[in-house]
C-alpha cells in the first residue's frame, strides 16, 4: 500500500495553509500509463460510476423499448442541480412510463439550483424526489426494472437490477467488487480499486459503437454525457463547464467525497481520481490539471482557470490566496 500523494495546495499570505493528498490512475489500451499514490486503493466510486450503473438500462433493451433519447441517457448518469430543466425532464420521463415520483426510491432534498429552491420557498412547496440530484439515475433504474418485470424495491441488494449492475461492474473493472455501501440516494455503491475504476473508464473510451451490445451501450452513454453536459450536472458545475470547454470530446463525472473520472475517447484513456480528505475543490483542481497535462483541456480556458489556479476571493472581492498544484504532482 502506498501513501496518498500531495496534489493540491491552498496558499494564503505567502504561506501554505492547506494541502490535499490523493490517488489517481491513468489507464490506456496497454494498461496503466501513470499513477499517483496507491493505484490499488479501494474506494467507493459514489456517483462517478453512474455510467456503469446505467449499462443495464441500455444493454437490456429497456432504453430502446421506452424510446429514450441521448438526453435521457445523459440524465441517467447525472448528479444534477434539481433545476427546472432537470425536474421537468424527470417528471415527463416517469409520466411517459405511466409512473410517478412516488415510484422512485431516492428520497427528497432541497434542490441545489437556487432559482428552483427560491421558487419552492415562495410558493410554499416542499422539495420532492424529482429534485434529488440522483433522480435521473433512479428514472433509469425504474425503466430497467419495469422492462425486467422485477419488483418495485430496486435499491435492495438482491434485486435483479442490482445484480445486473454488480455483474456489469465486475466485468468492466476486471475485478470482484470489494464490498458495497449504501449511497446517499439509497442505492448500493460497489467498492473497487482505483485501478479498476480507471480500467472501466478506459473501456468506455475505447468503445466505438460498432461492436457488441456492451460496446454499443458504452459508446452511447459516453456520447450522451459529452453531448448534453447540462443534463449531467448543471450551470456553474465543473462537469458541465469542463465538458463544454473540451468541445464535448471528453466525458467526465464527479462523485461525492472527491472522486472524479474522465473518459477520453480520442486518446482511448480512462482516468480515476480520489482526494483522500474528500475535498471537492481539490478533486476539481486535480482533474483539471490532469486533463490539461494530457492536452485535451486548454489550461487557459476560463473554465479551467476557474479551478486551477483558483483565485480565492473574500466577500468584499479581495484576493486572499489561491489553489496551486503541489510540487511533483505533474
Amino acid at each position: 500500500m502506498r501513501n496518498p500523494q500531495p496534489m493540491v495546495e491552498l496558499w494564503r499570505g505567502g504561506l501554505l495553509e492547506s494541502q490535499h493528498l490523493g490517488h489517481a490512475v491513468i489507464w490506456g489500451e496497454g494498461g496503466m500509463i501513470r499513477s499517483w499514490g496507491d493505484p490499488e486503493k479501494i474506494i467507493f466510486p459514489r456517483s462517478s460510476c453512474k455510467m456503469i450503473q446505467a449499462l443495464p438500462l441500455v444493454e437490456s433493451g429497456a432504453a430502446e423499448a421506452a424510446g429514450l433519447t441521448d438526453r435521457h441517457l445523459a440524465l441517467s448518469c447525472a448528479s444534477h442541480q434539481g433545476s427546472e430543466l432537470h425536474v421537468e425532464m424527470t417528471g415527463r420521463w416517469l409520466a411517459d412510463l405511466g409512473l410517478s415520483e412516488r415510484d422512485l426510491r431516492c428520497g427528497a432534498h432541497e434542490p441545489y439550483d437556487h432559482i428552483e429552491r427560491d421558487r419552492l420557498i415562495r410558493s410554499g412547496e416542499k422539495p420532492c424526489q424529482l429534485h434529488n440530484n440522483c433522480s435521473g439515475k433512479h428514472c433509469g433504474f425504474v425503466t430497467t426494472t419495469r422492462h425486467l418485470k422485477a419488483g418495485p424495491e430496486y435499491t435492495e441488494i438482491d434485486h435483479p437490477l442490482q445484480k445486473a449492475i454488480r455483474q456489469a461492474t465486475e466485468e468492466i473493472t476486471g475485478e470482484t467488487v470489494a464490498g458495497y455501501g449504501i449511497d446517499g440516494c439509497s442505492a448500493p455503491n460497489f467498492a473497487m480499486s482505483l485501478s479498476g475504476l480507471a480500467r472501466a473508464m478506459q473501456a468506455f473510451s475505447a468503445a466505438t459503437g460498432a461492436g457488441d451490445g456492451r460496446d454499443r451501450a458504452m459508446h452511447r452513454l459516453t456520447r450522451a454525457m459529452a453531448d448534453y453536459p447540462e443534463m449531467v450536472a448543471g450551470e456553474g458545475r465543473a462537469c458541465t463547464e469542463l465538458m463544454r470547454a473540451m468541445d464535448h470530446k471528453v466525458a467526465i463525472k464527479t462523485g461525492a467525497e472527491a472522486v472524479f473520472v474522465a473518459i477520453v475517447p480520442e486518446k482511448k484513456l480512462g482516468i480515476a481520481l480520489k482526494i483522500a480528505d474528500g475535498s471537492g475543490r481539490a478533486s476539481e483542481a486535480a482533474i483539471t490539471a490532469i486533463l490539461a497535462d494530457l492536452g485535451v483541456l486548454d489550461p487557459k480556458h476560463p473554465m479551467a482557470q476557474k479551478r486551477l489556479p483558483a483565485e480565492q476571493l473574500n466577500r468584499r472581492g479581495l484576493r486572499t490566496g489561491e489553489l496551486r498544484l503541489s510540487e511533483g504532482f505533474l
